[in-house]
């Protein structure tokens, strides 16, 4: 298992469909925000809180591919590798 084709292939989506990647900061409440969709998500889908009428009840697996989207946008953004991450974890 590797990530560094994860973390190629959305480096060359960010420099195809945008002008850079954000300020960690503003990545940083990106994150934030992705994680509270997520959270609405499985809220909704497992949890006591259901989707008010017409509400989005949202889908799991997309808000957790954002938030891992967001999240390798700030690995990259700061020259993070994250096989090197990973194995540290592993550790």
């Amino acid at each position: 298992m590797t990530f560094k084709p994860m973390q190629s292939d959305v480096d060359e989506w960010i420099r195809n469909y945008t002008s850079g990647y954000f300020e960690p900061l503003m990545m940083m409440a990106r994150l934030t925000e992705e994680l509270g969709e997520l959270s609405r998500a499985v809220s909704h889908r497992i949890g006591t809180k259901r989707p008010k009428p017409g509400e989005d009840a949202g889908n799991v697996g997309d808000e957790l591919g954002d938030l891992i989207f967001v999240a390798v946008c700030l690995a990259n953004s700061l020259g993070i590798d994250l096989d090197d991450s990973w194995v540290t974890l592993k550790k």
